[in-house]
C-alpha cells in the first residue's frame, strides 16, 4: 500500500490519510486473503481503537514515535499482553500472554499498531510452515508452494501486503529462509541484539527475533527501535547499533544505509557452498555472476576454504533439539496449556498423555532426539562433539573477519518446494537449512535479500553475513547490492 514507512509518514503528516483509514485498508485486505492462512488471530477492534487514539494524539500536536501508525504483525511465539500466544501448538491452546515481550513493548512505545498474530511452525520447528495446529500457510506468489518456515505467516503477511513489517524468530534460518521463498527481506541480527524476553523458547542459545520487510530502510528503522540492552535478558547486547567511532552526524540507522557507497568491500564466499551438490544449478549460477560483478566493480571477492559445511546441520540439530528437550519440559499440562481429559491417576502417565496429545509430530521428534543426545552414554558422542564443531566454527569466523568484511552465501539450496513435497521426509527438510544454520551456530548477523527470479517463476536471493554486532555494515552492503540490481534491471 505504501512504498515505505517514510512515504506513509509523509502522507500521514500531510493529512492525506489517517491511521484508522490505513488499518481499515489492511483489515479489508486480510479478509480478502484469508485463504493464505497467514494469521492465527487478527486484532480488528484493538487495532482500530489504537489507530483512532494515535490520530487524536497527532491532531493535538503531541510528539509521535518513530513507528507512529506503522502496522506490524508478530509471530505466534512473541508475547503480546492480553492476547493469545500459542506457538501454533495444541498444548498452548487458549493461553493468553500476561506481559509484553520487550520487542513488542518497544514498538508500542514508538507508536506501532499490532494488527495480528502470525501462523508458524509449531514451537518454531520447521522449514515449510506445514507443522502448525492451524494448518499450513500458503505462498502468495503460488499457493501450491510453501512460504518457508518457521516464520512463514510473518513472511506472507509482508509479502501479500497485509502489514508494513513483521516480526518473526530465527533459530536456524526461520526468518531468512521464508524471506527467500517469498521474495522479501529477512534480517536475523546478532545473537542478543534484540532481547528474547517474551519470546517462547525453542533453543535458547540460538533463538533471535528477526524482521521482515520489503524495504531495507523499514527493516533498519524497526531494528533501531527494538534493539538494545534489556534488564530482563542477560544475553542482550549492550553495544549500540551505530559504533561511537563512526563519525556520522546522524544517530539513526536508516539514513546511514546510503553512506559509503564508494566503499570497496572485502567479500568472502565458501567454494564448498557455491558448488555444493544440493544447490540448484540456476541459483548457483546467479550467485556466481553476482560475485563476479562485485569483483568487476572493484570489491575484493575471494573463495575461502570451508571444510565444515557438511557438519553444521548435524551439529545444529543435535544442539537445538537438546535445548528444546529441556525448554519444552515446562509444558506438562499442570501449570498451563493442554491437559488430557482422560481419567489418569498416576502423575507421570498424566504428563505423558497430555504431552502426547498436545505436541505435534515434528515437535515430538525433536524432543525425543534431544533427550537421546543428552542421555547417559550418548552425551559425549553427540552433544559434546556438536559443541566442539560450534567452537571450531566460531574460531574460524573470528579469524576470517580479520581479513574480510562480509560472507556471501545462498539462502536456500532451492526455491520454495510444493506443499507436501518434503512433509514425510524430515531429513530433506533439515538439509534445506544447510546455508542458514551457520549464522545461528556462530551468533552472527545475517540477512536474505531478494535479487532474482528463477525460471520456474519463484523468487530467490542471497544471504549476506558480517561480523558480530556489525549490523551497520550488513545493511550498507545489502543496500549496495539492492541498488546495483535495481540499476542493472536484473532484480525483479
Amino acid at each position: 500500500m505504501y512504498n515505505s514507512i517514510s512515504d506513509y509518514h509523509q502522507q500521514l503528516f500531510a493529512g492525506q490519510t489517517t491511521c484508522k483509514a490505513v488499518v481499515e485498508q489492511y483489515l479489508t485486505k486480510i479478509k480478502e486473503q484469508l485463504h493464505l492462512n497467514a494469521f492465527t488471530a487478527v486484532y480488528d477492534e484493538e487495532a482500530l481503537n489504537r489507530a483512532a487514539y494515535l490520530d487524536d494524539e497527532r491532531a493535538m500536536g503531541k510528539a509521535t514515535g518513530k513507528l507512529h501508525g506503522v502496522v506490524i504483525a508478530i509471530k505466534d511465539v512473541i508475547s503480546y499482553k492480553g492476547n493469545k500466544v500459542t506457538a501454533a501448538s495444541k498444548i498452548l491452546e487458549g493461553f493468553v500472554a500476561v506481559y509484553n515481550a520487550t520487542a513488542v513493548q518497544r514498538i508500542l512505545d514508538e507508536g506501532a499498531i499490532i494488527i495480528g498474530n502470525c501462523n508458524c511452525d509449531e514451537f518454531a520447528m520447521g522449514s515449510t510452515n506445514e507443522n502448525s495446529v492451524y494448518g499450513p500457510v500458503l505462498n502468495a506468489i503460488d499457493i501450491s508452494k510453501v512460504p518457508g518456515g518457521s516464520s512463514g505467516g510473518s513472511a506472507v503477511a509482508v509479502q501479500a501486503g497485509l502489514c508494513m513489517v513483521s516480526l518473526g524468530s530465527d533459530t536456524g534460518g526461520s526468518v531468512r529462509q521464508p524471506a527467500d521463498y517469498c521474495g522479501i527481506i529477512g534480517l536475523k541480527p546478532t545473537y542478543g541484539r534484540i532481547s528474547r524476553y517474551g519470546l517462547i523458547a525453542y533453543a535458547s542459545s540460538f533463538d533471535q527475533i528477526g524482521i521482515f520487510g520489503t524495504r531495507l530502510e523499514d527493516v533498519a528503522l524497526t531494528l533501531e527501535v527494538i534493539a538494545g540492552a534489556d534488564e530482563y535478558d542477560s544475553t542482550a547486547v549492550e553495544q549500540p547499533l551505530i559504533p561511537e567511532n563512526s563519525n556520522k552526524e546522524t544517530p539513526y540507522l536508516a539514513p546511514l544505509l546510503g553512506i559509503d557507497q564508494e566503499k570497496k568491500y572485502r567479500i568472502a564466499y565458501f567454494d564448498a557452498a557455491i558448488n555444493h551438490p544440493s544447490l540448484d544449478e540456476e541459483i548457483g549460477t546467479a550467485i556466481k555472476n553476482c560475485l563476479q560483478e562485485l569483483g568487476e566493480n572493484g570489491h575484493t571477492v575471494e573463495a575461502v576454504s570451508f571444510d565444515l559445511l557438511d557438519h553444521i546441520v548435524p551439529a545444529y540439530y543435535v544442539l537445538t533439539t537438546a535445548e528444546a528437550s529441556s525448554n519444552l519440559s515446562r509444558f506438562d499440562g499442570i501449570r498451563f496449556g493442554h491437559a488430557t481429559k482422560e481419567k489418569i491417576e498416576d502423575l507421570t502417565d498424566f504428563y505423558k498423555m497430555s504431552r502426547s496429545e498436545g505436541f505435534g509430530k515434528e515437535v515430538k521428534r525433536r524432543i525425543m532426539l534431544g533427550t537421546f543426545v543428552l542421555s547417559s552414554g550418548y552425551y559425549d558422542a553427540y552433544f559434546t562433539k556438536a559443541q566442539q564443531v560450534r567452537r571450531m566454527l566460531i574460531d574460524k569466523m573470528n579469524t576470517l573477519f580479520k581479513d574480510f568484511d562480509a560472507i556471501i552465501l545462498p539462502t536456500s539450496p532451492t526455491t520454495a518446494p510444493s506443499i507436501g513435497e518434503n512433509i514425510d521426509d524430515p531429513i530433506a527438510m533439515y538439509l534445506a537449512d544447510i546455508y542458514t544454520v551457520f549464522a545461528n551456530l556462530t551468533g552472527l548477523p545475517a540477512i536474505s535479500i531478494p535479487l532474482f527470479i528463477h525460471s520456474n517463476g519463484m523468487p530467490f536471493g542471497l544471504q549476506v553475513t558480517t561480523n558480530k554486532k556489525d549490523e551497520l555494515s550488513l545493511l550498507q552492503l545489502s543496500n549496495l547490492l539492492l541498488q546495483q540490481y535495481n540499476k542493472s534491471g536484473k532484480r525483479y
